[in-house]
């Protein structure tokens, strides 16, 4: 217990070292920051990801709601930067009627930052972020109203930060690449289809039925 202890004190003050998080996790009950994909080692793609492989990939969004790749939903995963939001966008329009407002189906965009942010940028990003999701909830909205959809919008967007470059990696991209990707996992985590650049309605369509 003295030597926990020692090593919890030891982490103050320091960038975390993977002893660091370790004592952390276990004796302090240590979360990243709300937004900040979580992956366990254990979820590593280790490499490129492979079709028809299975997949458990947790995750917290900027609202803090936690996710999981092989917790019985179809997921739709946009890997992007900020200035993909266009693309990021037209995925979204182009996912199947049958999908919206469908508990069983979901898309979630992570945004990965190519440039370190300070504790403070993290903040300021992730509530720009906050305001553009609030934005699109609206545009949402109407869709599912002019469909006749009873359903809150919003709840139905989930943005992930990556301002570290581990969300990439995990999903097997390498180091500082920007390329624009979309995933698609089935309800047990099994991978249907990926693509670099964005999909055609057909694409995704055939991917997510």
């Amino acid at each position: 217990m003295e030597k926990l202890r020692s090593q919890a004190e030891s982490c103050q003050g320091r960038t975390l070292s993977p002893i660091c998080l370790l004592v952390n996790r276990r004796a302090l009950q240590f979360f990243f920051l709300i937004g900040t994909l979580i992956f366990l080692p254990a979820a590593r793609l280790g490499g490129a990801p492979s079709i028809g492989a299975t997949y458990s990939l947790g995750f917290v969004d900027i609202d803090g709601n936690k996710h999981s790749t092989a917790d019985r939903h179809v997921t739709v995963i946009v890997l992007a930067t900020a200035a993909d939001k266009d693309k990021a966008r037209t995925v979204g329009d182009r996912v199947p009627e049958h999908c919206l407002g469908n508990p069983d189906y979901r898309m979630i965009t992570i945004i990965r930052f190519a440039r370190k942010h300070t504790v403070i940028g993290r903040r300021i990003a992730t509530a720009l972020i906050r305001h553009r999701v609030n934005e699109e909830a609206r545009r949402l909205q109407a869709q599912y109203d002019g469909k006749g959809i009873k359903h809150d919008a919003r709840k139905d967007i989930f943005v992930v930060t990556d301002f570290d470059g581990s969300v990439s990696s995990q999903l097997g991209e390498a180091e500082g690449a920007t390329d624009f990707c979309v995933f698609v996992f089935g309800r047990n985590g099994e991978l249907i289809a990926q693509w670099r650049g964005v999909p055609s309605a057909e694409q995704l369509a055939a991917a997510v039925k």
